[in-house]
C-alpha cells in the first residue's frame, strides 16, 4: 500500500492532485499548526488574463491553532463573491458548463471548518476525476499528536501498513530514505513534469494555478493523463 500525507489545501494546483492520484491512501494532515499566508485557504485563478489570488476568509486564524481548529469567518457573501469571480473569469472556457456545477457544490458546502471544507472539496474532485484514492483526515484516526516530524509520519505509515511513502519533492531535506528503509518503507519524492494547456488565446501560459483552471480548459481524460505526468525520485 502506498501512502502520502499533506496539509489540506483548498482547490489545489495539479501537483497536489498528482500526489493524491499516485497513492492508495492520502492523509489530510489537519491536526498540525495552521500556516498563515499558506495554501490551506488560498489559491490562484486566471481572471481577466491575469493571475488572481483568492482567499477563503477565516476567523481568528493563527499558527497557534491546528488546522482542524480554524473556522470560517462569519462573512456570508464570500461564497457568492468567489463564485461570481469564477463565473466572470471562466464563463467562456470550453468546459465551464460541466465544471461550474462542481465548483458551486464545493464552495457552497455548509460547514464552518476549513479542514472539513477542504476534505469535502477533495472528495468531490476525486469523484469527478474518477479516482479511487482513500482520503483520511489525520485528526480523526491516528492519536499520535505527541510525535513530531518524521517520527509521526513513520508512525502513520506503520498504522496504515504502508510499504511506500511518497512526499512532494520539497521534502528531500526533511525525510531520510535510510530511516524509512529501516522501518520497511520505501520513500520516494514526486516531481511534476512541465504541464501546459491552452488558456483562452493567451500566448504566455500561467502555470500551477488551481485545479479549477485545469478543469475549465481540459476534458476529464486529458486531466487524468496530466495526473500521471511526474517522476518519482
Amino acid at each position: 500500500m502506498t501512502l502520502a500525507i499533506m496539509q489540506p489545501y483548498f482547490l489545489p494546483y495539479i501537483g497536489y492532485m498528482q500526489l493524491m492520484n499516485a497513492v492508495d491512501t492520502f492523509v489530510l494532515y489537519d491536526d498540525v499548526a495552521f500556516i498563515n499566508r499558506g495554501w490551506v485557504n488560498r489559491n490562484r485563478l486566471l481572471i481577466n488574463g491575469q493571475e488572481y489570488l483568492f482567499t477563503v476568509p477565516l476567523k481568528d486564524a493563527s499558527q497557534n491553532k491546528r488546522i482542524n481548529e480554524v473556522h470560517l469567518a462569519d462573512e456570508p457573501k464570500w461564497r457568492s463573491k468567489l463564485l461570481k469571480t469564477i463565473e466572470q473569469g471562466y464563463r467562456k472556457a470550453p468546459y465551464y458548463q460541466t465544471v461550474m456545477p462542481l465548483t458551486e457544490k464545493i464552495i457552497n458546502f455548509t460547514t464552518d471548518s476549513i479542514a472539513d471544507l477542504v476534505h469535502f472539496s477533495l472528495v468531490e474532485l476525486n469523484q469527478y476525476l474518477g479516482l479511487t484514492t482513500r482520503l483520511v483526515q489525520s485528526s480523526t484516526i491516528y492519536t499520535n499528536g505527541d510525535l513530531k516530524a518524521q517520527e509521526r509520519i513513520l508512525d502513520i505509515c506503520r498504522q496504515e501498513n504502508a510499504q511506500r511513502y511518497i512526499n512532494p519533492i520539497g521534502g528531500t531535506e526533511l525525510y531520510d530514505k535510510p530511516t524509512f528503509a529501516q522501518a520497511g518503507i520505501e520513500l520516494n519524492f514526486i516531481k511534476s513534469t512541465k504541464i501546459e494547456y491552452a488558456q483562452f488565446n493567451r500566448n504566455e501560459f500561467v502555470p500551477w494555478l488551481s485545479i479549477i483552471d485545469v478543469l475549465m480548459f481540459n476534458d476529464i481524460a486529458t486531466v487524468r493523463t496530466m495526473l500521471t505526468e511526474y517522476e518519482l525520485v
